[in-house]
């Protein structure tokens, strides 16, 4: 017997908008309408003095811009940190009692989840769109020519002007930070988790967040069955091109190797590699277990620290 389920819609429909209503208020003070001689754009509060999150895209060439508030506030912002790799800038406003958002973990999205879009599109300050995650895992080129992966895609309208701004869960925790729009009805943001926090919290103290540098270009490429079984995985990093006098060229890495780990953690994308390459790194000792014609080697270089 085929079983049925019965949705009483109207009770559906106000338990939608109550969840959305609530996201609203809980967030809306805490997301600011950023305008600049250059455009404008949001962001997010993160904490009471002042510090607020937006997309690098929207402050680029902006040192300082106007952030506005749901209470009718205007104040002097100034950028403090820019990261174009990630599309994650940090700002700080002359308040002391300004609304911080609570911030999430997208690592624990799931496909079909409610969530809820905050910003300020075409300069309308406030807007508030609702969807759901439609797909996880996707990947961001940014300007700085780097790919931000595991990128949230959601059906909750965005249009430009909603960069920097949060995407909440249903309990108005913000999982994300709006930064494009990939066509009609689809909306990408970069997630918020551990190495977004990390990046953020780099931002804060220092203005910038460093990152190591190999001096490689690569692809995924599969692995012979039989390094594949002994692994557990199917493919590695073939490295394409080395960049002549980078710290690959100085180690002896040639084009065709292809990479399987990185200090013992495996790779199977140059993504993988890149999320190994922390400010820790550099200047110290990483060891690459790569296949080079068949035969399994190791190979150990010293990271350099990319300049942007």
């Amino acid at each position: 017997m085929a079983l049925r389920f019965v949705v009483d819609e109207p009770e559906a429909l106000d338990a939608y908008s109550r969840a959305v209503i609530a996201v609203n208020e809980r967030l809306a003070p805490s997301v600011a309408n950023l305008r600049s001689g250059r455009g404008g754009g949001s962001g997010v509060v993160i904490s009471s003095d002042g510090f607020i999150v937006t997309s690098a895209h929207v402050v680029e060439g902006s040192p300082r811009v106007i952030a506005s508030f749901v209470d009718g506030r205007e104040l002097d912002a100034e950028v403090v940190g820019s990261d174009p790799l990630s599309d994650l800038a940090v700002l700080r406003a002359h308040s002391h009692d300004l609304v911080p958002a609570e911030l999430g973990d997208a690592s624990g999205l799931r496909v079909g989840q409610l969530v809820v879009a905050i910003g300020n599109p075409h300069g309308f300050a406030g807007s508030v769109t609702a969807g759901v995650v439609s797909a996880l895992g996707r990947s961001l080129p940014t300007r700085a020519g780097r790919i931000v992966d595991n990128v949230i895609q959601t059906d909750a309208a965005l249009n430009p002007g909603n960069s920097g701004g949060a995407l909440a869960d249903g309990r108005a925790r913000v999982v994300g930070i709006n930064t494009a729009v990939a066509g009609f009805g689809l909306g990408l943001a970069v997630p918020v988790n551990d190495a977004t926090r990390r990046i953020i919290g780099a931002l804060m103290s220092d203005g910038r967040f460093r990152r190591a540098y190999l001096g490689i270009a690569g692809g995924t490429r599969p692995l012979p069955p039989r390094l594949a079984r002994e692994l557990g995985r199917q493919a590695g990093v073939e490295v394409v091109e080395v960049v002549p006098g980078s710290p690959a060229a100085d180690a002896g890495l040639r084009a065709e190797d292809l990479i399987v780990a990185v200090d013992g953690q495996l790779v199977e994308k140059v993504d993988d590699v890149q999320r190994l390459m922390l400010g820790e790194r550099i200047g110290e000792t990483v060891t690459l277990d790569l296949l080079r014609e068949g035969r399994r080697l190791e190979l150990r270089l010293v990271p350099a620290e990319l300049s942007l």
